[in-house]
């Protein structure tokens, strides 16, 4: 069975693309089939790092959103990630409503998930209070990424009914640890594959590959509670047309 990766957030820097290259690089590692599309025309920062896996497509255009449907029946077991700019989800949601792309991708036997990666702030929680709103019972699985590098104190989201809706709807609620920031550095200035940071002895040194591989592990903990959970147990959402 093929799984479709939504990653989104809506609000710029909150660690989209950075969400986007970590799961693309547990899937490799886990030697599974990946395909990606990055929507970002102003950065393309996943594309970068993984070029020979993915490319760009236009969520205003759906010729070229329709890309995604053609890799998945193309693909049928394959994990496809897509990476979402800032401010696209108006854009998205009236593609998935046109052409019904939930009702497509359940015929063709994916698992879909919308990711929701968020900083510490205000104005993330009320965009996944958004993202809420916008949703229903069927086949599709909610996570939300609370991102510890763009912020540490995410008590106020924690003790919110955002947070406990969010929960009652079956949402996967994981951390992105933080990696120092020097590390971050190293690996965007040398447009490295977190696989090369981990074990290109001309990119890191000992220790500072040891510190990358043991943030990529906790990571990985926190991706395979999501992905190896037994979706019986969790509730599915999807987007209506509210």
């Amino acid at each position: 069975m093929g799984r479709i990766h939504f990653i989104g957030g809506e609000k710029g820097g909150v660690g989209k693309s950075l969400t986007s290259r970590l799961l693309a690089q547990y899937i490799i590692d886990s030697k599974k089939t990946f395909i990606g599309f990055d929507t970002d025309r102003s950065h393309n920062t996943f594309s970068r790092f993984y070029s020979d896996f993915t490319r760009p497509i236009f969520v205003d255009d759906y010729d070229s959103l329709d890309n995604i449907i053609t890799a998945a029946e193309q693909n049928p077991s394959a994990n496809i990630i897509v990476d979402l700019a800032a401010q696209t989800a108006r854009h998205l949601h009236k593609w998935v409503e046109d052409s019904d792309v939930f009702g497509i991708f359940d015929s063709l036997g994916f698992d879909v998930f919308m990711w929701h990666v968020m900083d510490d702030g205000a104005d993330s929680a009320r965009l996944l209070h958004t993202l809420l709103n916008t949703l229903t019972q069927s086949s599709l699985q909610l996570v939300v990424v609370k991102n510890l590098g763009r912020g540490e104190h995410f008590e106020c989201f924690e003790e919110s009914a955002i947070c406990e809706n969010a929960i009652k709807l079956g949402a996967h609620i994981i951390e992105l640890p933080a990696l120092h920031a020097r590390l971050t550095q190293k690996v965007d200035f040398n447009n490295s594959s977190f696989w090369a940071a981990a074990n290109n002895i001309n990119i890191m040194t000992l220790t500072e590959r040891h510190r990358v591989k043991v943030w990529l592990k906790t990571i990985y903990q926190a991706l395979d509670s999501v992905l190896n959970h037994n979706t019986d147990i969790a509730s599915s959402t999807v987007f209506t047309t509210e």
